[in-house]
């Protein structure tokens, strides 16, 4: 069936709701007609991965948009942008560099959006609920949309994500219909110890092997222990969605779509079985660090996507443990809004002179931050790991949260810390 708009959308194409509507749901009908959409469908908010300064395209985009009076017709929040803006000295860009990177944030902030400028929106009170239909752009915040929350929302990029926003529309195909999400590819946990203990590095480990082997299937994981918290959850879809295209996975009785193992499958049997075992969880997160034990480091970076309450409530006793200082500084990425909280119960009181350095509305693999780059970098992100080398050159060591913590302390890469 042809691709067909209804009678507000026409008029929103005609300019009733002026140039900048006109012009966003012009490029959006083109998008969803060349997906084989045949409607688009409202949705109820949107989340927008475009702050990013990536060239000046981006910005006389979103320009052209503000001068065409263009407004958000649905609560949008916004991803991370290139600078700190609540401590802009931790950003080290030149004016020139800098200006447009300001230029874009505080346009899209002009359109109306909500100065979030965080990756995890969904750790926010801007949270949707299950089966809320949106247009959510970043690639861990669709995952734990769609899978961990059970809203709805394609893998929208920049521009396509705003484009929702100013028509609250979004074409009627993909993961928004129930029919494309059942899930396609089991993934099996075998030779685990009934017993096993959900470690971060599990989480991140099966979401790294899901990610580079479910190509654009639907993921089931079956034998997954029950997740210490949502941040597991979280790590996973944040390592699936960097090492593949996954934007939905199904844990079975974990999350809200897969109470069973049939239900997950919508009843039909998998396309393909694929085993994990303790011996692949061990080399996925090997492959990780590119450095041995004991690697003289130059800072820890944590909070990739950004750190929430509670894992700030993990991090603050076990920074405290030491004394006097870190030996090398601890990033640690976090919402404005969550920064924000912690400020006002006053749990980052003296935190700074352990080494601790929060960084808001940004991220320290995608910007100028690091003040050493010549050298290793822990984390405990494993989407941290997977891009940092790429983006900004440093060598990677990965480990667990604790062992981030005591190897700050030391100053090299520090393994079996409890």
């Amino acid at each position: 069936m042809a691709f067909r708009l209804t009678p507000q959308d026409q008029a929103l194409l005609n300019g009733e709701a002026g140039a900048a509507v006109a012009s966003a749901m012009s490029v959006l009908s083109a998008f969803s007609e060349a997906l084989g959409a045949e409607e688009l469908l409202d949705i109820s908010r949107a989340h927008i991965d475009g702050c990013l300064f990536h060239g000046q395209v981006s910005l006389d985009f979103v320009e052209r948009l503000v001068a065409g009076d263009g407004r958000v017709r649905v609560p949008t929040t916004l991803n991370v942008g290139s600078l700190d803006l609540i401590h802009p000295e931790r950003v080290h860009l030149v004016p020139a560099a800098e200006a447009p990177a300001r230029r874009l944030m505080e346009a899209h902030v002009a359109l109306g959006c909500i100065p979030s400028f965080t990756c995890a929106p969904y750790q926010t009170r801007f949270r949707p609920k299950f089966g809320e239909q949106i247009a959510w752009g970043e690639s861990n915040a669709i995952v734990f949309a769609n899978s961990v929350i059970g809203a709805r929302t394609n893998r929208y990029g920049d521009f396509i994500d705003l484009c929702c926003a100013l028509t609250g529309r979004a074409p009627a195909w993909g993961l928004h219909l129930d029919e494309n999400r059942r899930g396609q590819i089991l993934f099996r946990l075998t030779g685990f110890p009934a017993s096993q203990e959900a470690t971060d590095g599990l989480f991140i480990a099966v979401g790294l092997l899901i990610g580079s082997q479910s190509v654009e299937k639907v993921p089931v994981i079956e034998g997954l222990p029950v997740p210490r918290d949502e941040d597991q959850l979280k790590a996973l879809g944040a390592a699936a969605a960097s090492a593949g295209a996954v934007g939905l996975f199904h844990a079975v009785g974990i999350t809200p779509e897969a109470p069973t193992l049939a239900d997950a499958l919508g009843g039909q049997a998998p396309l393909a079985v694929i085993t994990i075992t303790p011996a692949d969880v061990e080399a996925a997160l090997a492959r990780l660090s590119s450095v041995p034990d004991g690697a003289p480091l130059g800072a820890v970076c944590l909070g990739t996507p950004h750190f929430s309450l509670t894992e700030w409530k993990r991090l603050i006793p076990l920074v405290r443990e030491i004394a006097p200082r870190c030996a090398v500084p601890i990033y640690v990425n976090t919402g404005r809004a969550t920064l924000m909280a912690l400020e006002e119960t006053g749990a980052l009181t003296g935190l700074t002179d352990f080494g601790v350095i929060p960084v808001a509305d940004t991220c320290t693999y995608i910007t100028a931050v690091l003040e050493q780059i010549d050298g290793v970098v822990m984390t405990n992100s494993g989407k941290w790991a997977h891009y940092a080398p790429g983006n900004i050159g440093v060598q990677v060591a990965f480990g667990s949260l604790e062992e981030c913590v005591a190897s700050a302390a030391a100053g090299r890469v520090v393994r079996g810390a409890a």
